[in-house]
């Protein structure tokens, strides 16, 4: 079986991209931690991590035939969203609500037509207050994320694709232990975040996508 993560830089998470099947290849986010738990029992799995800092849904769509169907994964797992909003606060150059849910269709349908048997999980995106999301006006901003992971939510199930819930196990967890803990600057994640996702993501798999 072969799993392709596909994303942003909470994906990337620094990965060596000259190299495959290699444990820098995997970064040192939440996808090196589920590359661990799996791999020890499923020496035929292989990963790819495809993730790349700053991408947003529509930079996804522009390299998926290289990075995603060129490489015929079976499970497909896509966590994208936060700059989508994120580039708009900072660069108006984000992607509007409803472009993006145009845009995320279109990569689902022409990914089920290129690779009739993928398995494809969508992984909510998510965000808390931290030094980049930092101040009353800028964090109202980023409380669009909401709308965006609503929408992710939304075509998972209209696509019957398995969805991975991330925002409140995040948020009930930063209640606890502070937001830093998890997520250091409120967007990507701290060791501690990155293994609370990978630990989410490792039930759902098991249940919906390994069954």
């Amino acid at each position: 079986m072969r799993v392709l993560f596909y994303g942003d830089s909470i994906t990337d998470a620094g990965r060596d991209r000259e190299t495959d099947y290699q444990e820098a290849s995997y970064g040192y986010g939440y996808v090196k931690y589920i590359v661990e738990e799996l791999k020890a029992g499923n020496p035929d799995y292989d990963f790819i991590n495809r993730g790349i800092s700053g991408n947003r849904i529509v930079d996804l769509y522009a390299r998926i035939k290289v990075d995603c169907w060129n490489l015929q994964p079976d499970v497909l797992s896509i966590l994208i969203g936060v700059n989508d909003v994120w580039h708009e606060i900072g660069a108006k150059n984000g992607v509007e609500l409803d472009r993006f849910e145009k845009m995320y269709r279109i990569l689902i349908e022409d990914t089920k037509t290129k690779l009739p048997n993928v398995k494809m999980l969508l992984c909510e995106p998510f965000v808390l207050e931290g030094s980049a999301t930092d101040g009353e006006e800028r964090w109202g901003k980023f409380l669009a994320v909401y709308a965006y992971a609503a929408v992710v939510k939304k075509l998972a199930k209209e696509y019957g694709l398995a969805f991975l819930p991330l925002q409140e196990t995040l948020s009930k967890a930063a209640e606890q232990d502070g937001a830093a803990y998890y997520l250091g600057d409120g967007v990507h994640p701290a060791e501690a975040g990155a293994k609370l996702i990978a630990t989410e993501w490792l039930k759902l798999f098991k249940e919906e996508i390994e069954k």
